[in-house]
């Protein structure tokens, strides 16, 4: 039986090329919180989580101080308990937000460090769904200074071009009419086939704009509109799914299986996107996962698509994973040693232990704002 021996944390802050926008925010760069566990037969699995645009250290200070004495020492294997103990312990500190992040972080490198030692990627490991190959779409789409509707619509026909049957876009940065007119552009550009998801990252403050905006973008066919609404605004989610024919979808700042169980039990979100990275990590992503499945719900989890594609690929309902053909946004990829391999618009599944991939070195040492500690 191996034990735990070490748990280590850095953060790192990695600019972006070009300041992007939201529909209610712009970012300049994207902090995250990397952790390290160890075990006492020399296997070593990582873990992260994207930890905002400032004040990173917050998360990975809660690995430090709070989370990393309750998991060293611990079976390596005892990963439900060790969950268990960390979120007791936390109780006090916070049960969604940054002390949630920290220990879906730490939660994810107990797993990978289970895959490496066993010798199976991590996909496998939990339980292949798939035969090693898992549907994405490719998210874009973002708002950036001088960017035309037409420009918009050359993003979204290039990733079909790649493959993808499946594009994303975001919406509510400009109002009804101008997001009406990008969401034409890109299904003009697309054709009828592909499916078109619209992002809203909480535009909207009440169920009037919503509907308002809904109404100027449901005529060119959007597969879901995400995030409507605050996180927080979960009878609005409800309101505007019974309201419009385009499936609401939410759920990726969500921690924890009891969020979860409220957006199914109000019928809120058509659609989950619960990131394994926030959430509580993949031992709490498994459990939301098999709650959605009881009420036909599928899954399609947002962001860090290293990572979520083993999840999709270990998950009966979990239906996509969110790819970022390129850096710009997800910069994350700037921090691995190893890329995913797109086929015929598909990801296809790593065949190395564990998550498939490393931090890479030189690049922690370029973007590290603190050292592992």
């Amino acid at each position: 039986m191996s034990r735990v021996a070490s748990v280590s944390a850095a953060t790192v802050r990695v600019p972006l090329d070009t300041a992007t926008s939201f529909s209610t925010r712009r970012v300049i760069a994207r902090e995250y919180s990397l952790v390290r566990v160890e075990g006492d037969d020399g296997v070593a699995g990582i873990g992260f989580c994207y930890a905002g645009g400032t004040a990173g250290h917050i998360v990975t200070e809660a690995v430090r101080q709070l989370l990393a004495p309750v998991v060293e020492g611990q079976d390596t294997h005892r990963v439900e308990g060790v969950w268990q103990d960390c979120y007791q312990q936390a109780l006090l500190h916070g049960r969604a937000g940054s002390v949630m992040r920290a220990l879906s972080a730490v939660d994810i490198a107990l797993w990978d460090r289970n895959a490496r030692a066993a010798g199976l990627p991590l996909w496998r490991f939990l339980g292949a769904a798939s035969h090693g190959t898992v549907r994405a779409y490719a998210s874009g789409g973002y708002y950036l200074d001088g960017k035309t509707p037409d420009d918009l619509a050359d993003e979204m026909r290039a990733y079909v071009e790649l493959g993808f049957a499946a594009v994303k876009m975001k919406v509510g940065r400009l109002g009804p009419s101008g997001d009406g007119e990008r969401v034409a552009a890109v299904r003009d550009a697309v054709g009828p086939d592909v499916l078109v998801m619209l992002d809203a990252n909480n535009a909207w403050a009440d169920l009037p704009s919503a509907l308002q905006a809904m109404a100027r973008m449901e005529p060119y066919d959007p597969y879901w509109i995400e995030e409507p609404f605050s996180p927080d605004d979960i009878d609005n989610h409800a309101r505007l799914a019974q309201r419009t024919p385009v499936l609401v979808a939410t759920g990726e700042i969500e921690a924890g299986r009891w969020r979860h169980k409220e957006l199914l039990d109000k019928e809120a979100a058509a659609i989950l996107q619960t990131d394994a990275a926030v959430c509580g990590g993949i031992t709490e992503f498994r459990r939301i996962a098999a709650t959605a499945a009881s009420y036909g719900v599928p899954l399609c989890p947002h962001w860090f698509h290293d990572l979520h594609a083993h999840l999709v690929g270990a998950t009966p309902n979990a239906t996509f994973v969110e790819f970022f053909p390129d850096d710009q946004v997800l910069n994350f990829r700037r921090l691995i040693d190893r890329q995913l391999e797109i086929r015929d618009g598909e990801l296809v599944l790593p065949t190395a232990p564990g998550l498939g991939f490393d931090f890479d070195g030189d690049a922690l040492d370029r973007y590290t704002t603190d050292g592992w500690k």
